[in-house]
């Protein structure tokens, strides 16, 4: 590996104490910085850096892409959450018995600006434990929500708090890691968002919830979850999808606004790829992370977990005009919401688009060995009669991959089945290299990343945050049925674990 420090010595010759005290000095301060690695850093001027002379040129390109810790405390935002069965208003008006946050579906969307510490108290009324996954969002390992692996579950009627400063603005989502695939259907999710410290004026700044819901013969949910059905295809995929619960969404927007527009999948099975017709928005966040520059929307799709900020401006000459919002991801495309132009013209604000310039571009990734292989596939077996599984194994029988802070690594998706998989690591970003063998250069960060049937895809990433993190399908039918795994992140001289098939 290159190194920005491999440079020629010097002739030059210094005294031999020279050598000694610059030793010295250099073990007592990176002593001094490991020593603190495992504790949540409580400013960011505490650690900065990426400590760059330790880290080869890839680590090193990484490390001005996104922050290492979580930036000086402002404040703290204190939220609470309570989980309980419920009855919404939904689809058509009727009542919709309902697992909810706060009697709502989606839960209350949560909005802090970067800097502030979340506080969220989750109060358990449900008749089963829970707990929640912040999806996407680098917290403390104690507080990323896995039973098991970082807390244990909250029993009904416990209480647990969750607390953590955002090291990143974005889009992000919550959702419970308990009996996921049944939870989340019942409703258990909301969205999370961690605004710039300055944001930018655009006209407005709104949140679509995308979900589908598989009702019974009675109009109720469907309560058979995790079914070999489910197991033997994509997932669970209802017959009713909603745009933030409603199933016929109307948007009012008038001409010459300029509109932020965040997209969240927190469906169990279903991918979205939805298309704005003439209105052309530009992708400029994907999982929460600004691209490196605005992107058309064309051909991204949108997988359970994934999340997409939008820029949308509207004609100013547009009045009366309305715009169907079609998902075309199957051969069956429908309207997901609908924009309706009215009114006189406004100001279009002017400022140029978000984006992160420091995106790597980690040239010649794909000539470097690959150095985990995680291969997913089915078998039979298991108390749902299919087990998928991660290397031949299912979750409990898995091999935790060692992984080493600040060492990049090139890690390797090989779907040896006919099913879609979006995987998700947590607590760690990653950029796509290759996929099927062909290199890429993706100018944005993920955290999810779908293949389709028999598709190898390679993502570099360099892991910066310390713990036990899962690593899992997010398609949750294929995650309980054992599609999951264990990522730890420790000493930067750990040795890449190489995944056996």
């Amino acid at each position: 590996m290159n190194c920005s420090k491999c440079e020629p010595s010097s002739k030059r010759r210094w005294p031999i104490w020279f050598g000694i005290v610059f030793v010295v000095v250099a073990g007592m301060a990176l002593w001094d910085w490991r020593s603190g690695a495992h504790q949540t850093p409580k400013s960011g001027s505490e650690r900065t850096t990426a400590s760059d002379a330790v880290r080869g040129v890839f680590e090193t390109e990484l490390s001005h892409a996104y922050p290492i810790a979580s930036p000086a405390v402002t404040g703290t935002r204190r939220f609470e959450l309570r989980a309980a069965p419920t009855e919404v208003q939904q689809f058509d008006g009727r009542m919709l018995s309902v697992w909810a946050y706060n009697g709502q579906v989606p839960g209350p969307e949560l909005r802090v600006r970067l800097g502030e510490e979340v506080e969220v108290q989750l109060k358990n009324d449900l008749p089963q434990p829970t707990t929640i996954h912040w999806h996407g969002v680098r917290v403390p390992n104690a507080m990323d929500g896995v039973p098991g692996v970082t807390q244990d579950p909250i029993a009904p009627g416990d209480a647990f708090t969750y607390r953590f400063v955002p090291k990143d603005a974005g889009t992000f989502w919550f959702h419970p890691h308990v009996r996921g695939a049944e939870q989340v259907e019942r409703g258990l999710y909301g969205v999370l968002i961690v605004d710039d410290a300055e944001t930018l004026p655009y006209s407005r700044d709104e949140v679509w919830v995308l979900d589908d819901w598989r009702l019974g013969p009675d109009g109720e949910i469907d309560p058979r979850f995790v079914t070999r059905h489910d197991l033997a295809h994509d997932g669970r995929w209802g017959q009713v999808v909603t745009v933030n619960g409603d199933a016929s969404k109307r948007m009012t927007v008038h001409p010459g606004e300029r509109i932020r527009l965040r997209l969240v999948n927190t469906s169990n099975g279903r991918v979205y790829r939805p298309d704005f017709g003439a209105l052309s928005p530009k992708v400029i966040a994907v999982d929460g992370m600004y691209t490196a520059r605005p992107l058309a929307i064309d051909g991204f799709d949108l997988a359970p977990g994934n999340r997409l900020d939008l820029e949308i401006q509207i004609p100013t000459d547009a009045a009366g005009q309305i715009v169907a919002v079609v998902d075309r991801f199957t051969r069956r495309p429908f309207t997901l919401a609908t924009l309706e132009v009215e009114g006189d013209a406004v100001d279009t604000p002017a400022f140029a688009p978000p984006s992160n310039l420091h995106i790597p571009r980690w040239a010649g990734a794909t000539e470097r060995p690959v150095d985990v292989t995680y291969v997913l596939n089915a078998q039979r077996g298991g108390e749902h009669g299919i087990q998928w599984t991660i290397n031949g194994k299912p979750w409990g029988e898995h091999s935790v991959t060692q992984l080493a802070e600040g060492r990049w690594v090139r890690v390797r998706f090989q779907n040896d089945s006919a099913r879609l998989h979006p995987m998700h690591i947590h607590g760690q970003f990653f950029k796509v290299i290759a996929r099927n063998g062909q290199a890429l250069d993706d100018s944005y960060f993920r955290d999810t990343v779908l293949l389709r049937g028999r598709e190898t895809i390679d993502v570099g990433m360099v892991p910066l945050d310390w713990g036990r993190w899962m690593m899992h399908c997010h398609i949750l039918e294929h995650a309980d049925s054992g599609m999951m795994t264990e990522v730890q992140v420790g000493e930067g001289d750990t040795t890449p674990s190489r995944g056996e098939h």
